[in-house]
């Protein structure tokens, strides 16, 4: 995740909220902060960081933290939802990506463990991309375009979508999402993956741009 210098007011507030989920979840777990880095596969200074609430996480380093933490990655992110339901109100999303040229990746609605929903609203400048690791074995993703056109990259093979269409797709092979058009292109991407939290995931992104 790409942030600024002096972060705005709901992202400083969506930091503090993670670091102290992730302080919660590691003494919970009995974890120092050296157990951490070392089950998560990041920098002490990295979980330090994310823990005093000084830096906006990337989705890779999250989806790490998670997966050493034992919980999901909504669970990071979102306080419980109510046994009724939860609803989300436009705007209210977590924002977890942000594009260098405005795109961004707001996760809109989750579920809790052992097996995750996650529903993402997706945007992306004309010429972005947003590059994804392989996650936890057996997840899966759907897609649909809302506006522009979007190419998705799995494995290696490129899949054309225009608006209104959709893809199913394997989620534990690496994948891409990319806007090839001149405008701005928006998606809807659900994202099932079983077993959520109790598994280590790998992130070849930088932790601190992506």
């Amino acid at each position: 995740m790409h942030y600024a210098a002096l972060m705005t007011d709901s992202a400083a507030l969506l930091a503090r909220a993670i670091g102290a989920r992730v302080k919660q979840e590691r003494r919970v777990k009995g974890l120092t902060l050296d157990g951490l880095a070392e089950a998560a596969g990041v920098s002490r200074r990295m979980v330090v960081n994310v823990e005093q609430g000084s830096v906006n996480p990337s989705i890779g380093t999250l989806l790490r933290l998670s997966g050493a933490l034992g919980v999901a990655l909504p669970a990071l992110v979102e306080p419980p939802a109510p046994s009724g339901g939860k609803i989300t109100r436009n705007g209210s999303g977590a924002q977890l990506w942000t594009g260098d040229l405005g795109g961004a990746g707001v996760l809109v609605a989750s579920t809790d463990s052992p097996d995750a929903f996650e529903l993402w609203d997706w945007t992306l400048a004309a010429g972005e991309r947003h590059a994804s690791e392989a996650h936890a074995a057996g997840t899966r993703e759907l897609l649909q375009v809302q506006l522009g056109s979007v190419v998705v990259e799995v494995d290696g093979v490129a899949h054309e979508l225009g608006t209104g269409d959709a893809l199913a797709f394997a989620g534990d092979l690496a994948h891409a999402y990319a806007n090839p058009g001149d405008g701005p292109a928006r998606f809807s991407l659900a994202v099932f993956e079983p077993g959520a939290g109790t598994s280590h995931r790998t992130d070849t992104a930088d932790d601190r741009t992506n």
